[in-house]
């Protein structure tokens, strides 16, 4: 049996994303004193940091940053095989009263970003919590939604959506693996 593997976003179409998805953050929020945006480890930590720059860029104000690691957060920690790697949390800023934009690359059952809210509450009270993420796929089992979706990709469960980043991967893509 073989895998197929389909580019759903190169390089070009990635960056055009999340120019819309900065763009569509400074339609609702650009005003707001205190915005920042978190991105979960690892590949949710550097969208966040590209958003963070496109939205600084197109408001002229320093956005604050942070990264969350929720391995511990996790609640499948028991049904993997592997020692889970530990990510560490790094947001150097209050986050009490602020509105956070919580970025990850991938929307899937919601469990992670349920693990991240959880992190995220357990550094203070943000006034508002919002999610934008690269890829929704579907297959909710969490009632969880995205604020700001790059893409819809209607997937069935058996695929795998695999976002490529150069700053970890080397290069800029989303790709459905079927097998």
């Amino acid at each position: 049996m073989t895998d197929k593997k389909t580019v759903i976003m190169d390089s070009a179409a990635m960056g055009k994303t999340l120019s819309r998805l900065a763009h569509e953050i400074v339609e609702r929020r650009g005003d707001e004193p205190g915005l920042a945006i978190v991105g979960i480890k690892t590949r949710g930590a550097h969208i966040a940091a590209r958003l963070a720059d496109k939205v600084s860029e197109l408001t002229g104000k320093k956005i604050e940053r942070g990264y969350l690691g929720i391995t511990l957060y996790r609640d499948d920690l028991s049904q993997q095989s592997e020692q889970p790697l530990m990510h560490s949390t790094e947001v150097e800023f209050d986050v009490q009263g602020r509105t956070i934009i919580l970025a990850d690359d991938v929307l899937y059952t919601g469990r992670t970003v349920r693990c991240a809210l959880d992190a995220l509450i357990d550094l203070g009270r943000p006034a508002r919590i919002e999610l934008a993420v690269l890829v929704d796929r579907g297959h909710r089992e969490l009632p969880i939604r995205a604020d700001y979706a790059g893409k819809n990709i209607p997937t069935a469960k058996s695929e795998l959506v695999r976002v490529r980043m150069k700053e970890c991967d080397g290069a800029d893509e989303v790709v459905v693996e079927r097998k």
